[in-house]
């Protein structure tokens, strides 16, 4: 049926199953573009660098250097916040665990080579448990700073402990 169609429809039709055809694998070859930046996995040294970032930010905080902490802040983030005092002051106000962690765990990073996401586990002086999300892009000067921050607080403060 499809060959009487083309033959009386002419090349009209063949024009429409040819475009079709091209957009679709067009469509497939960015969708597995996608999936593949979604698997790309993190190289050692930006891992290293991406942790770096984050270490030294926090350090910053530890040591209530506002100018120093907000040199690690994105550039989108410091037009938000403008100066280094109202950065540290949101800091303080709104992520506490961020700003005095008791203890830090940093765990895998993913994402592709621009753009990484890096969670942190972190312990608040009180003993709680919060999964802190970073957001980090790679600077056109190969510098990684800090685009966003998501905390959650983790329902079960449970330890741990293997049997052997």
């Amino acid at each position: 049926m499809l060959s009487t169609i083309l033959r009386y429809q002419g090349i009209t039709v063949t024009n429409r199953l040819l475009n079709l055809l091209r957009k679709s694998v067009l469509v497939s070859v960015f969708a597995s573009c996608l999936l593949t930046t979604a698997r790309a996995q993190l190289n050692e040294p930006s891992a290293q660098a991406v942790r770096d970032t984050v270490q030294a930010q926090l350090a910053a905080f530890a040591a209530d250097d506002a100018d120093l902490a907000f040199s690690y802040a994105a550039p989108v983030i410091r037009d938000m916040f403008q100066t280094p005092e109202k950065f540290m002051a949101m800091v303080q106000q709104t992520y506490p665990v961020v700003y005095r962690p008791a203890k830090v765990l940093f765990l895998a990073a993913k994402g592709p080579d621009s753009a990484v996401v890096q969670p942190v586990r972190m312990w608040d002086l009180g003993g709680n448990s919060w999964l802190v999300t970073y957001r980090l892009e790679r600077q056109t000067d190969d510098r990684w700073l800090i685009n966003g921050c998501v905390l959650a607080r983790e329902r079960s403060n449970v330890e741990t402990t293997l049997a052997y």
